[in-house]
């Protein structure tokens, strides 16, 4: 693996290249991106791929990639520009994508924008949380996550994060009912380390989560856009989102093993099922359905 850092005028991109360049097989790179997620939950994933050159990357603001912009949001536009900054770097042609969770709506916005960097984008659970129907509903229930945690800290935030993903169908009046989250029953601190700078609890990506895609560009597109959605996420918010902007495009989201992070080992908690998410991936990149 070799890393490399791309210095833009905004910022200092991070990013590891495992495999030749060009490609030894003559297939494009796999370029793999999350959000808020850094390349390091990428390296099960890309390890399944020991044959093909595979690409991850820091966001900026994010893990090794630091910005000079100023900036403390996160949003799908920058963060398609980076992209798009990265794939010129790699001066191997377009690529084929992976994007999970934010990394999936920055996807979105990158073949809406770039439509020739990408030849397959597999778009894992974009949590587009306005698209549902329920679509006011989800974004009170993100701003109560937000609320934890600048009244109680990581913990708290975090629960309540847990509790609004793992909450199944729209989020009704049941839902809001409910007592706060308390982290010590998920296993998490009770006590306030004082920060709020987490990209995930905090206000800091809700551009990302309330993106509209341009879907008439993504239709456009020369790119063949699959949206993917984990066989344990159907009834929960990213499952239903995934279903949201699949339905959109005019198809129906290609279901993959596991959950939201399915592509994971145990390293970051709740393990998924890296082989076969990997081995599905590997299916729908060679265009199975």
């Amino acid at each position: 693996m070799k890393t490399h850092t791309l210095k833009t005028a905004e910022a200092d991109l991070v990013y590891d290249v495992r495999g030749p360049l060009p490609t030894a097989d003559g297939r494009p790179p796999l370029l793999m991106i999350g959000q808020p997620m850094d390349a390091t939950g990428f390296a099960a994933l890309a390890a399944r791929f020991p044959d093909r050159t595979a690409v991850t990357y820091d966001p900026r603001g994010l893990g090794r990639s630091t910005r000079k912009d100023g900036r403390i949001d996160h949003t799908p536009q920058t963060q398609a520009d980076d992209v798009h900054a990265v794939i010129e770097a790699l001066g191997a042609g377009p690529v084929e994508m992976f994007a999970s969770s934010g990394g999936a709506v920055t996807a979105l916005a990158v073949v809406a924008k770039y439509p020739e960097d990408v030849t397959t984008l597999v778009a894992h659970e974009p949590p587009l949380i306005t698209l549902t129907p329920d679509g006011p509903a989800a974004v009170r229930a993100r701003a109560a996550v937000r609320d934890a945690y600048e009244k109680r800290g990581w913990g708290a935030g975090m629960a309540a994060f847990v509790a609004m993903t793992s909450w199944e169908g729209e989020f009704t009046d049941a839902y809001f009912a409910q007592p706060d989250a308390d982290p010590a029953a998920f296993g998490m601190p009770t006590e306030d380390d004082g920060s709020r700078e987490d990209p995930l609890l905090s206000d800091r990506s809700w551009a990302i989560s309330s993106y509209q895609p341009d879907v008439d560009a993504l239709v456009a597109a020369p790119t063949r856009v699959v949206i993917a959605v984990g066989e344990e996420s159907l009834t929960v918010q990213t499952g239903r989102t995934s279903d949201a902007i699949a339905k959109l495009l005019g198809q129906q989201a290609t279901v993959f093993p596991s959950h939201h992070g399915g592509f994971l080992d145990g390293e970051f908690g709740y393990p998924g099922k890296p082989d076969e998410f990997a081995q599905r991936l590997r299916e729908v990149l060679e265009g199975a359905s």
